[in-house]
């Protein structure tokens, strides 16, 4: 069986280290990076501390609006997946880069799955909804982290075959060793937050970004901020930035390596970000998640209050925070084994005979 996998951003990185070694034990695999994370910190070191193999090609695609990325990607990947010919195109998540090989795989008649197929926030102003919608009505297999995404599959009426494989980050998370970031910014253990924003809805809109620059302003502990490009960009533009340089239990980060990143969630009081890989990252670790979104994809994160969707309202927030989950945090989505439910799966649809196929859901 021949797999072209087709990534461009770092939550994309952390499931392929899930999923590329298993495949390539008994298959081919081309990997094609699109360049959407480009810098340092976003991509090349993921994949040295990840042990990712190198990609066969990098389209160092990034910049611009979402319809010109999505078409400058559609535009370099139609040829490379026209000459490869694989048995399946296989992307993950909701990116534009998840998109852009959804289509092409369509137009050149070459079957399409979808690692994380079926997840809904139901809100179509964001970009990432709107990818997860057309790569889900265009996948011939639907590889869904949960019962609640199979469901909203089957109501939608796909017509790829849908199996329930778990959510494949949950195999890198709980397989890291555990760090000690904590004491390298110099913070209690349990003693801080660990705040990530990056969503365009967020970061782009000067009125949303005072919001969020308030709310983490607001937080009783000291917080490490780790900044994304772009939200260090909109900040400085829109006169933010000064306002936490000058607050004395803020510490401003460049953007960290995912060893990093996870260690300082596994040990703070409680990580609020807008990302939809952290949401789920912070449960598996027993972090507390306060979601700075007005809805969430992952529902069962909801469960016993280890995550809650508050916006941009530091009320809501502070009230979170003030009633912290009791009890054990839940092992959502197959954390551990997600990765073989995905090559099965793979297997039973493409390659019947493969030693190990056959293996349906998990």
């Amino acid at each position: 069986m021949h797999v072209l996998t087709i990534i461009g951003n770092r939550p994309q990185f952390v499931k392929l280290a899930a999923v590329s070694p298993l495949l390539r034990e008994r298959h081919t695999e081309t990997l094609i990076h699109t360049g959407q994370h480009h810098d340092r910190e976003l991509s090349s070191v993921f994949f040295e501390q990840l042990g990712l193999p190198e990609p066969d090609h990098n389209l160092s695609i990034a910049g611009g609006s979402n319809s010109q990325q999505s078409a400058r990607m559609l535009e370099a990947l139609e040829p490379i997946v026209a000459d490869a010919s694989p048995d399946v195109v296989l992307v993950y998540g909701d990116t534009n880069s998840t998109l852009a090989g959804a289509l092409v795989a369509a137009q050149l008649k070459i079957p399409l799955a979808h690692v994380e197929a079926g997840l809904r926030s139901f809100d179509r102003a964001m970009p990432e909804e709107v990818n997860r919608v057309v790569c889900d009505a265009l996948a011939d297999l639907l590889l869904a982290p949960g019962p609640a995404a199979a469901d909203n599959l089957a109501r939608e009426g796909v017509i790829g075959d849908v199996v329930v494989t778990g959510d494949v980050m949950g195999d890198v998370v709980l397989g890291l060793p555990d760090g000690a970031a904590a004491h390298e910014f110099g913070v209690v253990l349990n003693g801080y937050f660990l705040v990530t924003a990056h969503r365009a809805a967020n970061v782009d809109d000067p009125e949303r970004l005072a919001k969020l620059v308030d709310l983490i302003l607001s937080l009783e502990l000291a917080v490490i901020f780790p900044v994304h490009p772009r939200t260090r960009a909109r900040l400085e533009q829109f006169g933010q930035l000064e306002r936490l340089e000058a607050a004395p239990t803020v510490t401003l980060a460049p953007p960290l390596d995912y060893a990093t990143t996870i260690s300082l969630a596994a040990d703070a009081r409680a990580v609020l970000t807008d990302s939809g890989g952290l949401q789920k990252e912070a449960v598996w670790l027993g972090t507390q998640c306060i979601t700075l979104r007005p809805s969430t994809e992952w529902l069962e994160t909801l469960d016993g209050g280890w995550n809650t969707v508050v916006d941009l309202d530091p009320v809501l927030a502070a009230q979170s925070l003030a009633k912290p989950p009791l009890g054990d945090a839940p092992r959502l989505y197959n954390a551990g084994n997600a990765g073989a439910a995905v090559v099965s799966a793979l297997e039973a649809r493409f390659a019947p005979n493969a030693a190990g196929a056959g293996v349906k859901s998990a």
